[in-house]
């Protein structure tokens, strides 16, 4: 699925966006007959509303969409996209009615409406074609789009059909798309190449767990991407659940949102250098799994205590972040959908993440809004450090007492990120119910923010 503007016709509708508190003062400068239609089909300009107006002929010569009032649109991420939804099928130009600092996200917004996870059975999108508005940064704002797209295609795909083998698929297929490198250490080779904590999560599957390890760039900061690829999480011999295992297809929605990221730098030629690194798992239950009460060594030489197999994805992501530090990186930045305490402490529509470095806190804190992606800043907490350390070995895993999960989930991560630039995002990487512009289902959390924040952050 490619999501796209449609190129400019001479046929295509003008189409009028009109806030609630402006349609009176709209209405004043229109002819009667159109007065009189639009007090006769009930039009307040509420948001989502849509009406087509007839000219003299009885054909549709101009569309109107209802944007609600301030205090309404800012309950909304995309307000516009409410009524791309509800036009019927056809051409738009926006002809009128969006702001000039609001127009690139509200047409992200309408590109977004077409998207819809169809691989299974029959879903319906809009059908409403937007012309790209004079002035926007049409090539960017379609990267952005089908970026999203595939972190969505990724999320949703269930486990059958998106497990470590299919996930490094996707991988190879974005390299060979940006001409990047792709290097996979599998099964055994992570033993032998000092993956050991990689290789214990997902030994238990039926396809070998795996690093995946993508560069693109030749010249310029280097950055590296973290992604939690936990393809199917049963929670291992701690079993989940029923009700806690049902979306845990999103359990590699860490390395679905990094490989989206990596397609908006690669597709808008960043000039930095890229590396992406996932961890492809799947935790499972077999004999040959790893237990509660077992010592892991790290590649980084850190011993981890393992009070709970649910705590995983920390794990995996502890050994690519090893690799990450030894590679002299300008930054690294992990994502995951690591801790159900993130989801307590912010809800699934915020993006918490972590970082000691106020400056990228702050560039990324500012790139959120206007990126339709909004973040929050949780603390590296210091005096929790010692709730990570038993006694037994360096680290524990999982820490008895069930506070501040997400924090001390961070500040485990942090121990492996060594001396590099680091940010950790833990992300829900879902979408609740539907709303405007964002489907049911798989979410890019993050990625937009960090890419506005990026030429800051990096100085490119």
């Amino acid at each position: 699925m490619t999501l796209s503007f449609v190129p400019p016709t001479d046929l295509s509708m003008p189409l009028h966006v009109i806030a609630q508190p402006d349609l009176e003062g709209w209405l004043q400068n229109q002819p009667e007959s159109v007065q009189s239609w639009i007090a006769a089909n009930g039009f307040t300009g509420a948001m989502g509303q849509v009406l087509l107006v007839p000219g003299a002929d009885g054909a549709a010569e101009m569309a109107l969409a209802g944007y609600g009032s301030e205090a309404k649109r800012a309950r909304k991420r995309f307000p516009l996209a409410a009524a791309a939804e509800a036009l019927p099928e056809g051409t738009y130009h926006i002809a009128s009615g969006v702001s000039e600092d609001q127009l690139e996200t509200e047409c992200l917004g309408w590109l977004m409406t077409g998207y819809a996870f169809d691989r299974y059975a029959t879903q319906s999108a809009s059908t409403a074609g937007l012309v790209a508005p004079e002035g926007i940064d049409a090539r960017r704002i379609e990267t952005l789009a089908n970026a999203e797209a595939l972190t969505r295609d990724l999320i949703n795909t269930p486990a059958s059909d998106m497990g470590p083998d299919q996930l490094q698929v996707a991988v190879e297929a974005l390299a060979d798309e940006f001409g990047a490198t792709c290097n996979v250490i599998r099964g055994q080779a992570l033993l032998d190449q000092n993956f050991p904590m990689i290789h214990a999560v997902g030994r238990s599957a039926t396809q070998a767990p795996r690093l995946i390890d993508m560069c693109w760039g030749a010249s310029g900061p280097k950055l590296t991407l973290v992604g939690k690829g936990v393809c199917f999480d049963t929670g291992g011999l701690n079993l989940k659940p029923g009700a806690s295992m049902g979306l845990m297809k999103k359990d590699m929605g860490g390395a679905a949102n990094v490989l989206g990221l990596a397609r908006m730098i690669m597709a808008l030629e960043l000039p930095l250098q890229l590396r992406v690194l996932i961890p492809a798992v799947e935790n499972s239950v077999a004999g040959d799994a790893f237990r509660p009460g077992d010592i892991l060594t790290s590649r980084k030489g850190l011993t981890v205590e393992i009070n709970n197999t649910d705590a995983e994805g920390r794990l995996v992501l502890a050994d690519a972040l090893t690799l990450a530090d030894e590679g002299q990186t300008d930054l690294v930045i992990s994502m995951a959908t690591l801790t159900g305490a993130a989801r307590v402490a912010v809800g699934p529509d915020l993006a918490p993440f972590y970082t000691d470095d106020d400056a990228v806190a702050g560039a990324l804190s500012q790139a959120g809004t206007p990126a339709a992606d909004p973040v929050w800043r949780m603390p590296f907490h210091h005096p929790y450090e010692a709730m990570i350390e038993p006694g037994i070995a360096d680290l524990d895993n999982a820490p008895s007492g069930g506070f501040a999960g997400s924090i001390t989930a961070a500040l485990f991560l942090r121990r492996f990120a060594g001396d590099s630039r680091y940010m950790h995002f833990d992300i829900y990487a879902w979408q609740p119910s539907k709303a405007p512009g964002r489907s049911k289902g798989g979410l890019g959390q993050g990625p937009r923010a960090i890419l506005t924040a990026l030429p800051e952050i990096l100085g490119l």
